[in-house]
C-alpha cells in the first residue's frame, strides 16, 4: 500500500473521531443544479447516500451496459442508448465525459461542509486510487463558496493502459431579493496511456491456446498493439449566472394559529419578484493530444500516415465565448399565470486549432507517406465560427401534482442558422389507492448543423473534409413510477434521419436513411425483511444494427440484506449486470473514439461483485471483491473489442461528511 492510500485511510478514519463543538441545530443543507440556458435552479441530492457506494469505483459501472477499454479512468461509451448522449462539438474528448467534471452543484449549507472520499483497489502493479474533496461554506444566509478536488490514478490491469486525472474548481452563489449570481471554475487534466488493445483475445479466453499449455497468465504479461502512445485531455471551463429581479414588497404581520394578529407583531416585509433580467457569461477552452513515438508500432496499427513518418503528434482544440441575454417573467408573476415565461439570445463564439500540415507533398513516396485525400491540402489549420440562436422557454417548476417546462430555439447566425430545438417535459403526481402514481412524458424534435470537426478533421493518421447534411431526430416517451409497490416503467422511441457515426474504416459517416430505437425498461425493486432485491430490465431495439449496433436487452441485479448493528447501518449483497452479444465497438486511440464493427460479438458475460457496504453516522465504507464471477461463466470478459474488463480484485472505500 502506497504511502497516498495510507495516509487518506489514516485522515479520514480518524477526523470523525475528533471532538467538535457543540452547536445549536440548523437548518438541514439543501444542494441544487442551474438548468441552462438561464440558470434556473433545480433542487438536487448531496452525494451522501447509505446504499451501493461501491458501484462508483468499477469502471464498466457507469451503466446498465457500458463498454469500456477496462480501467478506471478511461474511454468508455453508453450502449443504453436512450442514455447515450451526442457527439459535441469537441468529440475527441466525449469518450472521457464520465471522468470530467458533471454538472455542477451549489450548496447552501448554513455551516461549513467537507465532504471526502478515498476508494482503493488492485495490487503493486495495478493500483488504482481516487480522491476526491468538496467543500461548501455560507459567507451569510444568502452567499455561499465551494470547492471541489478529484485525483484519480490507477496503474490498470493490463500493461500500458494507466490512467492518471486532476480535476479541480470553484464556484459561488448570491441569492438576494433582488440579485442573484451562480458561477463556477473548473478545470481538468486528464492523461491516459494507450495500448492499442490486447494483441490476442486467447491471452484471456483460452491462455493454454497460447501458452502451450499454462492455464494461468499474468495480466500484466499480455502483449498489446502500442507501448509508446498517450492520450492528454485538458480543459476549463468558466461560467457566470447574473439575474437582476424587479418586483415589490409585501407586507404582512405575524398571527396565531387561528390566523389572528398578534398583538404588537412585527411586520415582515417580503420581496416578490415579477420580472428578472439574466446575462449568463460562459468561456470554454479543450484540447486533445495524442502522441506515439514508436515508428514500428505506428507503422503496423495505423493504414495511413499523412503528416509525419517519424512520430505523432496531434494537437487539436478549440475555444469558446458564449454570451446568452434573457428576460423571464417568474413563475406565478400574475395570479392567473401559474408559470415562467422567458426569451432569451444566445451568441457563441468557436474558435478551431488543427495539427499544422508542415510537410511538402510533392513526393510523399520518398518520405514514406499516404498522398492527402481530396481536398485536404485546403483545408484550413485554423477555423473560426459565429453562431447565434434566439430561445423561448415556458416553465412551470414550483407544485406538487403539476410541473412542466419547454424550450424552443432557432439558430439565426452562421452554421446553425436554421438548426431548431424544441424540448418538452411534462410531470405530475395522481393519487392511486392511498399511494401516488408519478407519471413524466417528454418529446423531442432537434434539425442541428453536424459539428464542424466531424465534418473537417486534420491529423497525422485521419484526414476527412464531410458535406455532411443536417442531423434531424424524433423522440418521445414517458415513465410511471409507483412508491408503494417499487416499480417504474418507462419507454421511448427515436428516430434518427442523417445519423452520423464512426465506420470500421474509423472515418465518420452519414446514414441518409433513417434508423428508429425502441427501448422499454422495466425497474422493480423487492424488500421482505432485511432481504433487499433491486432489478433493472432494459430492452432496446435498433432497427439498423450495422449503423447504430445495440444489445437488445440489458439487465442489472442487486440482491442484499439491509439491516442495523446499533447506529451501524450494514449492506451486503451481491450484484450482477449483463447484456446479451451484439456487435460491440471497436476502438480507435489516436481519435478517443469508439466505432462500429462487424467481426466480432461481445456479450453474455455476467459481470458480478460481492460487497459489505456500511454506513456509520457521518461515514461510509465499503469492501468489495469486484469481479467475483471471473472463471465461474467462461472467461470472455470484454465489453469492447480487444480491450479486456478488469480481472477479479479487492476493492475497499471511505467517504466522510465533515459538518463543521
Amino acid at each position: 500500500m502506497n504511502k497516498l492510500s495510507i495516509a487518506a485511510i489514516i485522515i479520514l478514519a480518524v477526523a470523525p473521531m475528533l471532538p467538535a463543538k457543540k452547536s445549536e441545530p440548523v437548518a438541514p443543507p439543501t444542494a441544487w443544479e442551474a438548468l441552462e440556458p438561464l440558470g434556473l435552479r433545480e433542487p438536487c441530492g448531496i452525494d451522501t447516500l447509505e446504499y451501493n457506494y461501491f458501484q462508483a469505483s468499477i469502471p464498466s459501472a457507469r451503466s446498465d451496459a457500458w463498454a469500456t477499454t477496462g480501467n478506471y479512468g478511461s474511454e468508455g461509451i453508453n450502449m443504453i442508448f436512450s442514455e447515450r448522449l451526442p457527439y459535441s462539438y469537441f468529440f475527441l474528448g466525449d469518450a472521457l465525459r464520465t471522468w470530467k467534471p458533471r454538472q455542477q452543484k451549489f450548496y447552501n449549507t448554513r455551516l461549513p461542509m467537507t465532504l471526502l472520499g478515498y476508494t482503493t483497489g488492485g495490487g503493486r502493479d495495478t493500483k488504482q486510487d481516487h480522491l476526491t474533496a468538496t467543500f461548501s461554506g455560507n459567507i451569510d444566509r444568502r452567499s455561499q463558496v465551494g470547492g471541489m478536488f478529484d485525483y484519480l490514478y490507477s496503474k490498470g490491469s493490463y500493461a500500458e493502459q494507466a490512467a492518471k486525472d486532476v480535476t479541480w474548481g470553484l464556484s459561488g452563489s448570491h441569492i438576494g431579493d433582488r440579485y442573484e449570481f451562480q458561477g463556477y471554475f473548473n478545470h481538468y487534466n486528464l492523461l491516459n496511456k494507450e495500448n492499442g488493445g490486447i494483441t490476442d483475445p486467447l491471452y484471456i479466453t483460452d491462455p493454454a491456446e497460447v501458452q502451450g499449455g499454462v492455464t494461468t497468465i499474468d495480466s500484466k504479461s499480455i502483449p498489446t498493439r502500442l507501448s509508446h502512445a498517450h492520450t492528454r485531455n485538458i480543459g476549463t471551463d468558466l461560467w457566470l449566472n447574473n439575474r437582476y429581479k424587479i418586483g415589490y414588497w409585501q407586507t404582512a404581520q405575524d398571527t396565531d394559529s387561528l390566523g389572528e394578529l398578534l398583538p404588537d407583531s412585527l411586520q415582515k416585509r417580503t420581496y416578490v419578484p415579477v420580472t428578472s433580467f439574466v446575462w449568463t457569461f460562459r468561456y470554454r477552452e479543450q484540447k486533445h493530444i495524442f502522441t506515439d513515438n514508436n515508428t514500428a508500432e505506428t507503422r503496423e496499427f495505423f493504414e495511413n500516415t499523412y503528416l509525419d513518418p517519424t512520430m505523432t503528434y496531434d494537437s487539436t482544440s478549440v475555444s469558446s465565448v458564449t454570451n446568452t441575454v434573457g428576460i423571464q417573467l417568474l413563475e406565478g408573476f400574475h395570479k392567473y399565470a401559474k408559470f415562467g415565461l422567458s426569451a432569451y439570445v444566445t451568441h457563441e463564439y468557436r474558435r478551431f486549432k488543427q495539427t499544422a500540415d508542415t510537410i511538402d507533398h510533392s513526393d510523399n513516396a520518398a518520405l514514406g507517406l499516404t498522398p492527402l485525400p481530396e481536398g485536404a491540402a485546403a483545408m484550413a489549420g485554423h477555423k473560426s465560427q459565429n453562431l447565434a440562436w434566439a430561445g423561448a422557454q415556458l416553465t412551470k417548476l414550483k407544485g406538487s401534482m403539476l410541473t412542466y417546462d419547454a424550450t424552443a430555439e432557432l439558430g439565426i447566425l452562421g452554421d446553425v442558422a436554421g438548426d431548431l430545438r424544441l424540448r418538452g417535459n411534462v410531470r405530475s403526481r395522481v393519487p392511486l389507492f392511498g399511494d401516488s402514481l408519478r407519471v413524466h412524458a417528454y418529446g423531442e424534435f432537434l434539425n442541428e448543423e453536424t459539428p464542424y470537426l466531424l465534418r473537417h478533421y486534420r491529423s497525422n493518421h485521419f484526414i476527412w473534409n464531410n458535406d455532411f447534411g443536417k442531423q434531424r431526430t424524433y423522440a418521445f416517451g414517458g415513465s410511471v413510477e409507483l412508491g408503494r409497490t417499487g416499480t417504474t416503467i418507462d419507454a421511448g422511441l427515436k428516430n434518427l434521419q442523417n445519423y452520423v457515426y464512426f465506420g470500421q474504416d474509423f472515418m465518420p459517416r452519414q446514414h441518409g436513411g433513417n434508423v428508429q430505437v425502441f427501448h422499454a425498461r422495466l425497474q422493480q425493486n423487492l424488500r421482505l425483511g432485511i432481504l433487499n432485491w433491486r432489478n433493472t430490465v432494459t430492452y432496446q431495439m435498433s432497427s439498423d444494427q450495422s449503423v447504430l449496433p445495440l444489445p437488445k436487452l440489458a439487465v442489472y441485479s442487486n440482491l442484499f440484506l439491509l439491516f442495523r448493528v446499533a447506529t451501524l447501518h450494514v449492506q451486503l449483497g451481491i450484484d450482477c449486470d449483463w447484456y446479451t452479444k451484439y456487435y460491440a465497438p471497436a476502438y480507435q486511440p489516436a481519435l478517443a473514439t469508439f466505432v462500429v464493427q462487424d467481426k466480432q460479438k461481445l456479450g453474455n458475460y455476467p459481470f458480478m461483485n460481492v460487497y459489505a457496504n456500511m454506513k456509520l453516522g457521518r461515514t461510509r465504507f465499503f469492501v468489495m471483491m469486484s469481479h467475483i464471477s471471473q472463471g465461474w461463466f467462461g472467461n470472455e470478459y470484454f465489453s469492447v473489442v480487444d480491450y479486456p474488463l478488469n480481472p477479479r480484485r479487492l476493492q475497499m472505500g471511505l467517504s466522510v461528511d465533515f459538518a463543521n
